[in-house]
């Protein structure tokens, strides 16, 4: 599907394959789509094999024709997973066209926003595409801190549950989405050399390339602060089994005593003068009782149970 508006309104009208001042958005683009973009726009063949190759990465490219780049993101900053979308865009003296399979966020935020006083020119365009693109980075950076946040109170609050599958979950995504953001970043930055614009939109392409750079600063801290929460996990394994053999550990130590009593008083002598004592099996209960007792409360005093 193609659409276009001009540059200077923002109006929507009916493209005729006048490129003078005209933003053209092409989506899921069909063969016929193409010859007709080709008719009208002077493409570069290897800038459009890129835009139309499946999983291809960010990067960007300065042709005889066009400055060109390429962009990927997520599909659903908002819910982090692993769906990810991608927006061409490029950009001539006196227009703009963009192509990608299905409309991206950043599409359809800056499709409103031409002909405002900052948004009426192809570099201008660009530089909001861009930025709204670094925007969903920072929208997906928050999705994340979300679910570390739940992640984090599930670690201290419920202790008996394995949080390790879903912690290696969002580290995959966490790597996905700094791979991302710093392509995004490198793709921007060469746009900004190579770019045959004015100062301000140089200034503008720097600011673009910050805003990625910011993104994927704040999702290399979300990656580390993931690490460290796996590693208090696993440190709070460690101190629960700590905690459970000084427990044990206590309690055989109360019995070790008993056992050895017991044992004595159980060796086949004929000369043991408590045997045949009439009250010697209750002083043999008292000593079991005296001492375990005894331990029972040092122990708990240390608080070892």
């Amino acid at each position: 599907m193609i659409r276009a508006q001009r540059l200077d309104t923002g109006h929507d009208l009916h493209w005729n394959g006048e490129t003078q001042g005209v933003w053209v958005d092409c989506r899921d683009p069909s063969a016929d789509d193409l010859a007709t973009l080709r008719a009208a726009f002077p493409i570069n063949r290897l800038a459009l094999e890129d835009a139309l190759e499946h999983g291809h990465w960010s990067r960007a490219e300065q042709y005889p024709e066009h400055e060109f780049i390429t962009l990927r993101s997520f599909t659903h900053p908002e819910a982090p997973d692993e769906f990810t979308e991608r927006m061409s865009i490029f950009v001539y003296r006196d227009a703009v066209l963009t192509l990608s399979s299905t409309s991206t966020h950043a599409l359809d935020a800056v499709w409103g926003l031409v002909g405002r006083d900052a948004v009426n020119t192809p570099h201008e365009v660009t530089y909001e595409l861009l930025d709204h693109t670094a925007d969903t980075f920072f929208t997906l950076a928050s999705g994340f801190e979300t679910q570390l946040d739940a992640l984090e109170e599930r670690v201290f609050m419920k202790p008996r549950e394995n949080p390790v599958p879903a912690v290696f979950e969002l580290k995959h995504l966490l790597a996905q989405a700094r791979r991302l953001a710093s392509d995004a970043r490198e793709a921007t930055a060469v746009l900004g050399r190579h770019a045959d614009c004015s100062p301000q939109d140089l200034v503008r392409y720097r600011d673009a390339q910050d805003s990625f750079t910011r993104a994927a600063g704040r999702l290399d801290s979300l990656r580390d602060f993931l690490t460290s929460l796996l590693d208090l996990h696993l440190n709070l394994q460690s101190q629960r089994m700590n905690e459970v053999m000084r427990t044990l550990t206590s309690v055989s130590v109360v019995f070790l005593p008993l056992t050895f009593l017991a044992g004595v008083w159980g060796m086949n002598f004929q000369h043991m003068p408590e045997l045949p004592w009439r009250y010697g099996y209750a002083l043999a209960w008292a000593s079991f009782l005296l001492v375990g007792g005894v331990l029972a409360v040092y122990f708990k005093r240390r608080g070892w149970w």
